[in-house]
Formats: structure tokens, sequence, C-alpha cells
């Protein structure tokens, strides 16, 4: 079970970097890329994006990317990871950003996905400056768990290579790892055309 983080609110580490998981097909969500489909006049991606941007915390942030080019997009300051991996599940998503962030020199990283637009600034905010001896951070919205997840390096070999869950699998099995922030806003994702209608 999760433990709600308390003790001050400090400022993130120097090199804490945030992580975009963007690159899977989106089977369920039918033609068109659901990335890019259009809420409020921006795509999702870009939503999630401009979410981890103004939360103003991090030394970069990256999306990962795979099924769709998402070059038109992103900002320039947001670095695309490319993961040809992408059809062998969201562990391989989240590997490719865990191999970036080791490369720009990142002793944390936040992870959020492209596909959950009531994700806050905020939530992205309170999750990598939150004071915590866990070296698993994970959003909850009340007392469910959701995105985004913080990441110590201490924890990245520990995580899955393969398959359809990144951190998730990681943190049922190590429960003593894990500390919850508690954040505003909402973890539902967008799986389907009648999901992004609702929200329209």
């Amino acid at each position: 079970m999760t433990r709600p983080v308390s003790g001050p609110v400090v400022g993130p580490p120097e090199r804490c970097a945030a992580v975009i998981l963007a690159a899977g097909g989106s089977s369920r969500f039918g033609p068109g890329a659901k990335q890019l489909a259009q809420l409020g006049g921006r795509a999702l991606v870009e939503i999630a994006v401009a979410a981890a941007l103004d939360a103003e915390v991090f030394s970069a942030v990256a999306v990962v990317v795979g099924a769709v080019a998402l070059d038109g997009v992103l900002p320039p300051s947001v670095v695309a990871v490319d993961n040809p991996d992408w059809r062998a599940g969201q562990a391989t998503s989240l590997q490719a950003g865990v191999d970036w962030a080791r490369s720009v020199g990142a002793d944390q990283i936040v992870v959020g996905l492209a596909d959950q637009p009531g994700v806050t600034a905020e939530a992205w905010r309170r999750v990598a400056t939150a004071s915590a001896t866990e070296p698993i951070l994970v959003a909850t919205y009340e007392g469910r768990r959701g995105n985004p997840v913080r990441l110590d390096a201490s924890v990245w070999d520990l995580l899955p290579v393969d398959g359809d869950e990144g951190a998730r699998t990681l943190i049922r099995r190590r429960p003593e790892l894990v500390g919850a922030v508690p954040c505003p806003g909402t973890m539902l994702d967008i799986d389907t055309p009648e999901d992004l209608e609702r929200w329209n």
C-alpha cells in the first residue's frame, strides 16, 4: 500500500527530467492517431507536453515516439525519443525514456502518458518536488493511483524491459519502495473515440 508523502515541499533534484510516453499504436482508438486527436483545439500529446512544461521544474522534457511521427506538434524545447520496439509494449517506451535520461545525466524522471488530458501542471509539479525517502512516488487522485510517477535512478534497473506495463509491475512487486502524492485533476485516460467525445 502506498504511503502518503508528508513533510515540506522542496525543489526538485538538479537533474529531474520529464518523460511522456506516446509511442503506442492506439488500436482501441480506431482510425487516426490518438496522440494527434483534437481536444479543445489541441492534440492530446500537446496537452500532456504543455502540462509538463508548465510545471517549470524539469531540467529537460522528452516524448517517447514510435507508431506516430510527432515532429510537427512538439515544441523545440522538447526532445523526441524514438522507440523502434514500441510494438513490444509500454515497458519498451519506458526503457527508451530511461536510456535518454541516462544520456542527459538525469537523477530522476517523472513519467506521464500522452492520453490523460486531466493530469495538470500542478500534478507534475507536486510529484517532481515532493519531499520523500521512497524512490518511487505515484500521483493519487482521491486515493487512486495514477500518473505521473517519479522514478529515482536507483530503481531504473528494476523496471520491466518488455510487456504492456511500465512501472506498475515494479510498484506492485515492491510496495515498500512506493510513496503517494495527492494531486488535483483526474487520471482518466482516452482510449476510444467515445472517451474523446465525452471530454469534448
